[in-house]
C-alpha cells in the first residue's frame, strides 16, 4: 500500500511541476539584414532548458520552472547575448532578438566590406526581392541538400522548368516557360559559354557537377545589359567564391542503380579505341584495311558494374590582409546507368487508319559517365573602389556507352505471335562520347569617381566533342517455336566524328549614379564584342563481313572473330558534314534605371549585329557550299518595379529578343540516320519575340515567400523541327529546321515557399499554352480508290512544351540534431516528342511524377554523413500516338483503344551514401 502511495505522490509532484511552469518563446534574426538566424543555440544557463533557432529563425523552450535565469545566445556567427529574464507561472514570455556579427569577424586592420554568404536561402530571396528583373534562384544550402547530383537536374525545381533527358534517364537540357532548349542560353559567372553540343548552341547541363555552384540562377525577363538571344530565359551558374577566411570542405560517396542489380552491365575496352580515324592518322589518299581498325570497341564484356563513386573538395582563404582572395574547387564523378527500352518503328500509308508498327525493338542501354570539373578563383581587392578577379574553370563528361537490340518484324518474315516465329534482327553499338568546356575570365570592377563605374571583362572559351570510332554491328536471326537464334553478320559502320567551338568574347559596361531630388538615376553603358569559330569533322567507313554465310555459334562466338573487307577504303570524308564555321557578335546598350520611394524604372535598348557564315570543306555537288547571314536587331526592354509594402513587389515587364539558327542548322548537310534522313537549311531565319511579364511577390520574412506572375510571347518566325517531304522525291522523307509563320506562348507561374520551425514546403505550379499552325500531309483514298496525298495546315503546341508542370519538396531541418531531409517530387505533363510530317501523328510523351528523396546528418565535428535516393516511383518515359490501328491488334504492349504505344523507357532507382566533411 505504501508503495502505491508513494508512486502516486511522485507522478503528482511530477504534473504539478508542469502545472506551474512557463514557456519562452521567440524568433532570432540578423541585426544587418533582418534575416533569420538559423542554428543559434539558445539556453538557460546551469540547466538542460534549451533550443536551437529554425529555418524561420524561431525558438521554443517549454516547462521552464517559475523562476530568474540568465539567457544565453550562441554562435560562431553572433556576438554572444546574455540576458536575465524572469518566468512566472504558466507564463508565455515572447523574447525576439536582432543578433550582431561576432567580433572576431571583424577587421579593424584594412577597410574590407564583409560579403552575405552567396549559397544561403535568405541571399538567394533577397536577391529575387531586388533583382531588377524577373528571376528565380536555386541556394548553393538548397543544392547542398538536394537529391541531384548535376546542374540539369538541380534546375528542375524552378518553376516553369522542364527536363530533356536523356537515353539514360539523366536530365540534360532544360526547357524554360515551354520554349525548347535552343531559345535559352547558358552563363557561367554572368559570360556566356559555347556549346560542346555537335549541332547546336545550347549548353549540356549534365556536364556541371552541382557541388560546384554557390547558387543557380534563372533570368526570365531580360534587360537591355543582357546579351539578347533569349526566348524562354537565361541560366547562370555562379560559381563558388573565395571566402572571408579560411574553409575546407569534402565529401565522397557511393551508390548503386537498381537495374543493374536485375541484370548485367555492358561494356568495351573504350581506352584502347583509336581516337583517330585511319583518314586522321594517314592522310586523304590512305587506303584503309582491316588492321587499322581496333577490335577494342566490337570487345564486348558484361558483368556487374563497381559501385559509383563521387567525391568533391573545396578550399579557400584570404591573404596579405583580406586583399587576396583564392578558391580552389574540384568534382568528381563516376557513375554507372541505363535503361531497358522498348521502340517501335511504324509506317503510314493510309493516315486514316492510323499508323502501322513494323518493327519491335528491345533495347538495353549500359551507360557509364565520367563526369569531372574544376574551377578556380582568384580576386585582389586593391581597395573599395578597385577589385580584379581571375577565373578559370573545366568542365568534362565521357559517356561511355553500349546498346544492344534485339528487333523482331511485324509485318515480314511470317511473324506469328501465336506459334513463336518471327524474323530477327541483332544489333550492337558501343559509342564514346567526350564533352569538354573550359572557361578563362580576367574581370576587373573600378569606382572611378563617387558617381562614375566601369566594369570590363576578358574571356576566352572553348567547348569541344568527340566521338571516335562509333561502331554499330548487326546480325540476323530467327524465332521458331520462341527460340531465338542469332545467324549471321550484316555490314557494319565505324565513325569519327568531332567538333570544336571557340569564343573570345570582350565586355565593357559604365555606370553613372547621378541622384535627381529624391531620385536615384543610374546610366548604364556598355558593349560586346564576340568573335566565334567553329569546325566540325565527320569521317564513316562500311564494312563487310568476308564471309557472308558464316553462322553465329558456329563459325564464331564473339565479333572480334569476324573478318571484314572495307568497302570505302577511304571514309567518306566528302560531305558536307565537314565544315568551318564563323559567328561575329557586335552589341551596344543604353540603359536607364530611376528609383523613388516606391517605384523602380529601368529601361533602354540593345541593338546586336550579327555576321554568321559557313564554308563546306569538301563541296561535291553542292547548291550552296559557302553561305552567309548577316543582320541587325534592335531589343528594348523596359522594367517596372512598385513597391506596394516593406516585402511587397508589383513587377511589369517589356523585352524583345532573338533566336539565332545554330551553325549546323544552316549548313546544308544531309544525314541518313537509322529511321530517317536529316538535312539542313540554309534559308533557316532568326525568329524574334516580344515578351511580356507581370508579377506579383510578397516576402513575409527573408526566407519566406510568395508569388504569381503572368507571362506573354509572340515568337515571329519560331524554328521547329519537323518531318517534311522532299518536293523533288516525294517519297523522300527527312527531317530538318524550318520557320513556320508565328506562335503564341502564353502563361501563369505561382511560386511558393514556407518555413515552420523544423519544416518547410517549398511549391510551384506552372500551366502553359502555346499555338503554331504548320503544313501537314495526309494519305487518303480518292473516289477511285487509290491513295492520295494532300496538305492540312494543323495547330498544335510548341516541341517540348507541357501544359502543367509542377514541383513539390518537403522540408525537415533540425538545426539541435543536424539534420536535414527532403522528399521532393516533380510532374511534367504531357508534351510533344517528335513533330511528324502527318496529320495527327506526332508523338507525344505522357505525363509523369517524378520523385526524389535526401537525408544529412552533420555532427559537431563537421562530419556529416548524406543519403540521397533518385526516382523513387521507377516512373517510366513513355511515347505514344494519339490514333489506334487495326494492324496493331497482335503487337505485343499495345493494348489501348485510344493511343499507340511508341517507345517506353525504365530506368530504375538510384541509391548514395556519402560523408561530408567542413572545416
Amino acid at each position: 500500500m505504501s508503495y502505491k502511495f508513494y508512486l502516486c505522490l511522485a507522478v503528482f509532484i511530477s504534473c504539478s511541476s508542469f502545472v506551474f511552469a512557463g514557456t519562452l518563446r521567440g524568433k532570432l534574426t540578423e541585426a544587418a539584414s533582418g534575416e533569420p538566424a538559423l542554428g543559434v543555440v539558445v539556453m538557460l544557463e546551469g540547466t538542460s532548458y534549451q533550443d536551437v533557432s529554425g529555418l524561420d529563425g524561431s525558438f521554443t523552450i517549454r516547462n521552464v520552472k517559475k523562476g530568474t535565469y540568465k539567457l544565453i545566445v550562441r554562435h560562431i556567427s553572433y556576438a554572444i547575448v546574455q540576458k536575465e529574464i524572469s518566468i512566472s507561472e504558466e507564463e508565455l514570455l515572447q523574447l525576439d532578438m536582432a543578433l550582431g556579427a561576432a567580433e572576431n569577424l571583424k577587421l579593424d586592420e584594412v577597410s574590407v566590406v564583409g560579403k552575405r554568404d552567396g549559397s544561403a536561402d535568405q541571399t538567394a530571396r533577397s536577391l529575387e526581392r531586388n533583382a531588377d528583373q524577373v528571376m528565380n534562384i536555386v541556394s548553393g544550402k538548397t543544392i547542398q541538400i538536394s537529391p541531384d547530383l548535376t546542374v540539369a537536374n538541380v534546375i528542375q525545381r524552378v518553376s516553369g522548368v522542364t527536363l530533356e533527358r536523356n537515353s539514360n534517364g539523366d536530365g540534360q537540357h532544360a526547357i524554360l516557360r515551354g520554349m525548347d532548349k535552343r531559345y535559352n542560353y547558358t552563363l557561367v559567372n554572368g559570360v556566356k559559354i559555347p556549346s560542346p553540343d555537335n549541332k547546336y548552341r545550347y549548353v549540356p547541363l549534365d556536364i556541371f557537377p552541382s557541388d560546384l555552384l554557390d547558387r543557380l540562377e534563372v533570368y526570365k525577363a531580360l534587360t537591355p545589359s543582357m546579351e539578347g538571344d533569349a526566348v524562354g530565359g537565361a541560366i547562370n551558374m555562379v560559381m563558388k567564391d573565395a571566402p572571408d577566411r579560411f574553409t575546407f570542405s569534402a565529401n565522397v560517396s557511393g551508390g548503386y542503380n537498381e537495374l543493374f542489380m536485375e541484370r548485367d552491365f555492358m561494356s568495351y575496352d573504350y581506352k584502347n579505341i583509336q581516337s583517330k580515324s585511319p583518314y586522321e592518322r594517314n592522310g586523304s589518299q590512305y587506303n584503309a584495311t582491316p588492321a587499322d581498325f581496333s577490335k577494342a570497341a566490337i570487345d564486348y564484356n558484361s558483368k556487374k558494374p563497381l559501385p559509383n563513386l563521387l567525391g568533391s573538395m573545396a578550399i579557400g582563404n584570404r591573404f596579405l590582409n583580406g586583399k587576396l582572395g583564392v578558391l580552389l574547387a574540384g568534382s568528381y564523378q563516376n557513375t554507372f546507368r541505363g535503361s531497358n527500352s522498348l521502340f517501335f518503328d511504324s509506317e503510314t500509308v493510309d493516315t486514316q487508319r492510323g499508323e502501322t508498327l513494323t518493327k519491335m525493338n528491345e533495347r538495353q542501354y549500359s551507360e557509364q559517365q565520367i563526369r569531372y570539373g574544376f574551377h578556380s578563383k582568384i580576386d585582389y581587392r586593391f581597395n573599395d573602389r578597385h577589385k580584379i578577379q581571375f577565373y578559370n574553370a573545366f568542365m568534362n563528361l565521357t559517356n561511355v556507352q553500349v546498346r544492344d537490340v534485339k528487333s523482331t518484324q511485324l509485318t515480314i518474315g511470317g511473324y506469328d505471335p501465336v506459334l513463336g516465329n518471327a524474323t530477327l534482327g541483332f544489333s550492337t553499338r558501343s559509342r564514346l562520347t567526350r564533352q569538354q568546356i573550359f572557361n578563362s575570365t580576367l574581370q576587373g570592377k573600378h569606382q572611378l569617381t563617387e558617381k562614375l563605374g566601369l566594369q570590363w571583362s576578358a574571356v576566352y572559351s572553348k567547348a569541344t566533342n568527340e566521338v571516335p570510332d562509333n561502331v554499330t554491328v548487326p546480325l540476323l536471326g530467327i524465332r521458331k517455336n520462341f527460340v531465338d537464334t542469332k545467324t549471321t553478320v550484316g555490314d557494319a559502320s565505324r565513325r569519327w566524328e568531332h567538333n570544336s567551338d571557340r569564343d573570345i568574347s570582350a565586355y565593357l559596361n559604365l555606370t553613372y549614379a547621378q541622384p535627381v531630388g529624391n531620385m536615384q538615376l543610374e546610366y548604364m553603358a556598355g558593349g560586346l564584342f564576340r568573335d566565334k569559330a567553329r569546325t566540325n569533322f565527320y569521317n564513316n567507313y562500311q564494312l563487310r563481313p568476308t564471309d557472308l554465310f558464316a553462322q553465329f555459334g558456329t563459325d564464331f562466338t564473339e565479333y572480334t572473330q569476324v573478318q571484314w573487307t572495307i568497302q570505302n577504303p577511304r571514309g567518306a570524308v566528302a560531305t558536307a558534314l565537314n565544315y568551318d564555321a564563323t559567328e561575329q557578335i557586335k552589341a551596344g546598350y543604353v540603359q536607364v534605371k530611376a528609383e523613388a520611394s516606391n517605384l523602380e524604372v529601368l529601361g533602354g535598348v540593345r541593338i546586336e549585329a550579327t555576321d554568321q557564315s559557313y564554308s563546306m570543306l569538301f563541296p561535291i555537288g553542292e547548291d550552296r557550299p559557302v553561305g552567309s547571314q548577316v543582320y541587325t536587331d534592335f531589343l528594348p526592354g523596359l522594367h517596372f518595379k512598385y513597391k506596394t509594402g516593406e516585402n511587397v513587389n508589383l513587377r511589369a515587364s517589356y523585352f524583345r529578343s532573338v533566336n539565332r539558327p545554330g551553325f549546323f542548322e544552316i549548313v546544308p548537310y544531309r544525314i541518313v540516320q537509322e529511321e530517317y534522313q536529316e538535312r539542313g537549311n540554309a534559308d533557316l531565319r532568326r525568329a524574334i519575340a516580344d515578351n511580356i511579364d507581370l508579377r506579383y511577390e510578397i516576402f513575409p520574412n527573408a526566407s519566406d515567400q510568395f508569388m504569381v506572375g503572368l507571362f506573354y510571347k509572340h515568337i515571329k518566325d519560331p524554328i521547329e523541327y519537323t518531318l517534311q517531304r522532299d518536293a523533288v522525291r516525294g517519297q523522300d522523307i527527312f527531317y530538318a529546321p524550318g520557320n513556320f509563320g508565328n506562335a503564341n506562348n502564353y502563361g501563369i507561374e505561382i511560386d511558393y515557399i514556407r518555413y515552420f520551425k523544423m519544416f518547410g514546403i517549398k511549391a510551384n505550379y506552372t500551366y502553359t499554352h502555346s499555338k503554331i499552325t504548320t503544313p501537314k500531309s495526309q494519305r487518303i483514298r480518292n473516289e477511285s480508290g487509290d491513295l492520295e496525298t494532300i496538305n492540312i495546315d494543323q495547330s498544335r503546341p510548341l516541341y517540348g512544351q507541357s501544359a502543367h508542370v509542377a514541383n513539390l519538396s518537403l522540408l525537415y531541418k533540425n538545426a539541435k540534431r543536424g539534420i536535414d531531409g527532403q522528399l521532393a517530387a516533380g510532374y511534367t505533363g504531357d508534351r510533344i516528342n517528335t513533330v511528324s510530317q502527318f496529320l495527327d501523328n506526332d508523338l507525344w510523351q505522357k505525363g509523369f511524377i517524378q520523385m526524389d528523396a535526401s537525408i544529412d546528418k552533420t555532427f559537431s565535428s563537421g562530419f556529416g554523413i548524406f543519403v540521397k535516393a533518385n526516382n523513387l516511383l521507377n516512373t517510366p518515359m513513355e511515347v505514344y500516338m494519339k490514333n489506334v490501328s487495326a494492324a496493331n491488334l497482335n503487337v505485343p504492349e499495345q493494348g489501348s483503344s485510344t493511343k499507340t504505344l511508341m517507345r517506353r523507357d525504365y530506368y530504375q532507382r538510384s541509391y548514395l551514401l556519402g560523408v561530408r566533411y567542413k572545416f
